[in-house]
Formats: C-alpha cells, sequence, structure tokens
C-alpha cells in the first residue's frame, strides 16, 4: 500500500457553500471573483455571495431543498455553459440544501433528457441558445415551464434576474455534509452506460483542502476557465478552489484559440487549467506568437493523459509551469497532482498523491497487490486503487455497479493502470477499462454500440478507442453491415452524429464480417486493438 507523503489535513465538517463562503469577511468582499469577458463585468466576492444567499431563498420559497418531494431533497439539472451566472446558480442550489446534476452544454434533447430522468430531476435551469433542446427534454420528462428557469430570459420562463430581485432570505437548511448529496455529475466509470456519482458536501470540501496542498494558486491569481464548470475537473479544481483561494476567474463559454489568448492577454491571466489538446496548441500553433501571453506562470492539464514531450515543450515556449495531475468524477476529482514545490519530477507523471489518501496496485492477472520497487525504481504496473474522504458515495440507483467500482475496504478501482516511481510519483501507463477519452471528454463504448445497432443496417457492431495524426484518441466503429444493404461509412457517422453530442461522434468506420466475442458474448476488444496500426 502507498500512503501520502504529505501530513493529513483537516477537513471541515461544513457545507461546500459554508466552506467557500461562510468566513468571508473585511476587504476579501471586496475581491474580484468573477469577469465576464464578453461585457467587462466583474463581481466580487460579496456580491456573490448576496446572488447566491438570494438564489437559494429563490428556490426554497418555491419549495425547493433538502426535505422536497416525500422526504427526498430536490434535484436540479443545470444546462450552463461557463458564464458568471453559473456560479451563483449552482452554489445557489448547494445552499439551498438541493442537489444538483450538471449537464454537458454540447447535449443534445435526447441525452439531456436520458440524464435529467435517471437523477429523477424535477427542475431545469438553462440559458436562452440552450432552450430548444431543454425545453424538448424538460417536456419529456414532465417539468413544467415554470421550472425551466432560463437564466438569460425567455418569454414563459422565471429567469434569474427576477429571482434575484425578489430578495428572499436563505432558507435555514441542516444535513449531514457527509451523507447530503451535493453533486450528481455523470460518470461511464470503468465502462457501461454514464452513471449518476454521487458526491456529498464532504466529497467536494475535501477535495478542495486536499488540492491546496499541491496546487499553488493563490488570491493574487486570475484563472482563465474554459474547461467546463459542468465537468468535475473545472467544478473542483477550477470553479471550487479558485473562489476557496481567493482568485479571479475570467470566464469562457467556449474554447477558441484566438479568444484564449486574447483573454489571457487582455486581462493578464496568472494560471491555466487545461486538457492536453490545448498543450498540443500551445506548444505547435503558430498563432500563440501573436500574442503577449508572459503574465502565465502555471499551466495545470488533466481530464486526459498529456505526454511529457509536448508538455515540455509548451512549457519552453511561454515560460511557464507545466503540471499535471489525475482523477475521475468518482474521486470528487483529483487523486493526485505533481506538486509545485517540486523540481524533480518529470512532467509526464501524474505526480503524487494528495494527502488524506491511500492507494494500492493490483496485478490484474494474479490480483495480488504490487508494492515492491524494482532495480530501475520503479515498480511493476497494476490498476490503480484509491481510498480517501474525496471518494464518492456510490452510483445513484445502481448498487452493483458500486460494488464493482467500490471495495468493502473503502478502495475505488480506478480501472487505470500505473506504476509507482521511488521519488514517490506516479505515472499512467494503460487503462483496464474500455472508456475512451477524447479531447478530455469519457465516451462510453457501449452508449454508442447500443446507438448503432438501432440503425436498420447494421446487424452487430462495437466502439474502440485508438489514435490519430495527432495521437489523440477517437472512437472507432467496427460494423457488420446487413447483406446488400450498401451501408457506408459517411452513412455510420452522420447517423451517430445526429444522436449524440459532438465528442461522441464515430470518426473511423470500418466494415468487418463478425464481431469477435468470447463464449459469454462479451465483446473482445483486444482483438480490434489488434488490427489497428497503433493500438491504444
Amino acid at each position: 500500500m502507498f500512503t501520502s507523503a504529505y501530513p493529513d489535513v483537516d477537513i471541515p465538517d461544513l457545507s461546500i457553500y459554508d466552506y467557500l463562503f461562510g468566513s468571508l469577511e473585511g476587504d476579501d468582499l471586496g475581491k474580484v471573483a468573477l469577469i465576464d469577458p464578453a461585457t467587462g463585468t466583474e463581481t466580487t466576492y460579496g456580491v456573490l455571495r448576496a446572488q447566491i444567499d438570494a438564489f437559494a431563498g429563490a428556490l426554497a420559497a418555491r419549495g425547493v431543498g433538502p426535505g422536497a418531494g416525500e422526504g427526498e431533497q430536490t434535484v436540479l439539472g443545470l444546462l450552463c455553459p461557463n458564464v458568471p451566472a453559473f456560479a451563483t446558480v449552482f452554489h445557489g442550489i448547494l445552499r439551498a440544501g438541493a442537489t444538483v446534476t450538471t449537464i454537458n452544454s454540447l447535449y443534445t434533447a435526447g441525452e439531456i433528457e436520458k440524464q435529467l430522468r435517471d437523477a429523477g430531476a424535477t427542475w431545469l435551469i438553462t440559458v436562452r441558445p440552450l432552450l430548444p433542446q431543454a425545453a424538448a427534454a424538460a417536456e419529456a420528462v414532465g417539468i413544467p415551464h415554470e421550472r425551466v428557469i432560463v437564466l438569460d430570459g425567455a418569454a414563459g420562463h422565471p429567469n434569474l434576474r427576477e429571482l434575484l430581485t425578489e430578495q428572499a432570505p436563505a432558507p435555514q437548511v441542516s444535513f449531514d455534509p457527509s451523507t447530503h448529496v451535493a453533486v450528481l455529475p455523470y460518470s461511464s466509470g470503468t465502462t457501461g452506460i454514464p452513471k449518476g456519482v454521487m458526491l456529498s458536501h464532504r466529497n467536494l470540501v475535501a477535495n478542495v483542502q486536499q488540492c491546496r496542498t499541491n496546487i499553488d494558486l493563490r488570491d493574487t491569481d486570475r484563472v482563465l476557465a474554459v474547461l467546463p464548470f459542468f465537468h468535475i475537473y473545472g467544478m473542483t479544481v477550477l470553479l471550487n478552489l479558485a473562489l476557496r483561494q481567493g482568485a479571479s476567474l475570467v470566464t469562457m463559454p467556449k474554447f477558441d484559440l484566438v479568444e484564449f489568448l486574447t483573454n489571457i492577454q487582455q486581462h493578464q491571466c496568472t494560471y491555466l487549467y487545461i486538457a492536453p489538446p490545448i498543450a498540443v496548441a500551445l506548444a505547435k500553433h503558430p498563432i500563440v506568437d501573436q500574442f503577449d501571453i508572459s503574465s502565465v506562470h502555471t499551466v495545470f492539464s488533466g481530464a486526459a493523459p498529456l505526454d511529457g514531450d509536448t508538455a515540455e515543450l509548451a512549457g519552453r515556449r511561454i515560460n511557464a509551469r507545466m503540471m499535471q495531475g489525475y482523477g475521475m468524477s468518482e474521486l470528487s476529482p483529483v487523486s493526485h497532482a505533481m506538486p509545485f514545490e517540486r523540481d524533480d519530477i518529470p512532467v509526464s507523471s501524474v505526480g503524487v498523491l494528495l494527502p488524506n489518501q491511500e492507494a494500492k496496485l493490483i496485478d490484474t492477472a494474479t490480483g495480488e497487490e504490487i508494492a515492491e520497487v524494482g532495480a530501475e525504481g520503479v515498480t511493476l504496473p497494476g490498476e490503480l486503487w484509491v481510498k480517501g474522504p474525496n471518494v464518492m458515495l456510490g452510483y445513484l440507483g445502481k448498487p452493483e455497479a458500486t460494488a464493482e467500482t467500490l471495495d468493502a475496504d473503502g478502495f475505488l478501482h480506478t480501472g487505470d493502470v500505473a506504476v509507482y516511481h521511488e521519488g514517490g510519483y506516479f505515472s499512467i501507463v494503460d487503462r483496464v477499462k474500455e472508456l475512451i477519452k477524447y479531447k478530455g471528454y469519457q465516451i462510453a463504448p457501449a452508449e454508442l454500440e447500443a446507438l448503432l445497432l438501432g440503425h436498420p443496417k447494421v446487424m452487430d457492431a462495437a466502439v474502440i478507442g485508438v489514435l490519430d495524426d495527432d495521437r489523440q484518441e477517437i472512437p472507432k466503429a467496427f460494423i457488420v453491415a446487413a447483406p446488400d444493404s450498401g451501408l457506408t461509412e459517411d452513412e455510420v457517422m452522420a447517423f451517430v452524429a445526429e444522436h449524440v453530442a459532438p465528442h461522441k461522434k464515430v470518426r473511423r468506420v470500418e466494415f468487418i464480417d463478425a464481431i469477435p466475442k468470447s463464449s459469454a458474448g462479451k465483446i473482445l476488444r483486444k482483438d480490434l486493438r489488434a488490427r489497428e496500426v497503433a493500438p491504444v
């Protein structure tokens, strides 16, 4: 077993609201929390807290809270890009004692409907550009118009300005932070269809408190918030950590390289949280040289593996410290991060265990624990298991899936294969799980396979991750077409694109005679990978 080199940190027994905002006073209230580049509007910490309280009060006045719905807390869907209002409504929901399920802004109406239905959401909050798909999903699950809040206003729906100006008092709520579900992000786990990850207030508080040890974010920093807040990475490491540290967040609703660089230059951003595709752009794109981004001192990459060469090239080009971490939704999400005070750890690694955590490496063939560091200063590879206060409560309504991922001793089986180095750091080297990571987004092969099997010309289908020309993982479909159907690659890709968010699109197709399967009927993905010139 491996333990963190850091002493345990104290984890306050508080709600995430009280942890982030409860002790704000004096000069802190006047500091800038959020900056909207589109309008230049700045929101101070004092104003943000007042807005959160007012929004919580408006929700409570409408019956939203920890005890609504026959003893169950209310669940609200939040479909919103990175705008300052996200912070208000996200924390307003939690302040009211309700649960928020954050929804990918790129989702289709059908995908939104699935998540709302599975989460048991009875409210939906969105913005006008996303209203068509939001309204269709809400209608499908029976959420009435008056419970679809359109933050920037739409006829027939409540809006944020109306709710805030009611000035309803924030409710007095009481719950156990260790068991009360705060957020329900959706994750595919190690495989399968996306599942609701039940994260408590304590999970969120713990992970921010743990991250503060390794991630050197300060109240003088300006953070460019381009990674989506609806994703657990953006939710914890951007939004909540920045608010806890008293930093300023410059929000970006979507990624555009020119806008990204412009915002850094205009707002003198100092700290960037990114996914690997942005690191590639920083390392290689010629337009980077046209901007003055010398204000940046640190770039932290997560959500998917970043190769060391690209990281080092990006760091040298923009003269910034490059760091990397590891996590998953089920870990709230961070378990490992490169410590800012050490320069002897290669950026190709994911760093060290955060405080208050233990880890194991398990031989995937024998089930035996791996603990011995070999002559070359590294262990044999094994599946990474993690235990700590940031580990999820479980999957919503899926006890069997929970039991498969979270064992009786409290260790979360990540599905990723890692090695431990004698310097105390870890590297991810492979994966057990079937999950595909495209630009940091999770894609479950089973979800795409189920969709493909619904096509009348598809007899059987399997999906795996393969590497494209830029060494990024993309979904590839293997298709057994109906006889004499004339099915084409373009037809397959167009069919999938019509039904899923852009990041889930199938980007390669190969027709084969039969999908290789085990005697139990399980798809043999290793056989499909063996067909690839560059297997994942």
